[in-house]
């Protein structure tokens, strides 16, 4: 459960049955989610994915992780 039992409007969302943005409630029942729209009367059931992976970037990458990632070239000189 994700969501309290007061119906809460969900800022930017666009209604998948009537496309009207910002139409759209989320509600608990008896721990199930549900999002639902003022305007046309959609109902629907919110099964809420596992959270996405995190990006990697030189801030949550170990300093192991980065030493295995570099590796040295060798400038040679074309002249000789």
């Amino acid at each position: 459960m994700v969501f309290s039992t007061k119906k809460r409007f969900i800022a930017g969302v666009v209604c998948p049955k009537c496309s009207v943005m910002d139409k759209l409630q989320a509600f608990s029942e008896e721990g199930v989610d549900f999002r639902e729209c003022v305007s046309c009367g959609f109902k629907d059931e919110m099964r809420m994915a596992s959270s996405p992976r995190e990006i990697e970037t030189r801030v949550n990458t170990t300093d192991e992780e980065i030493a295995r990632q570099i590796s040295p070239i060798r400038i040679v000189d074309p002249k000789g």
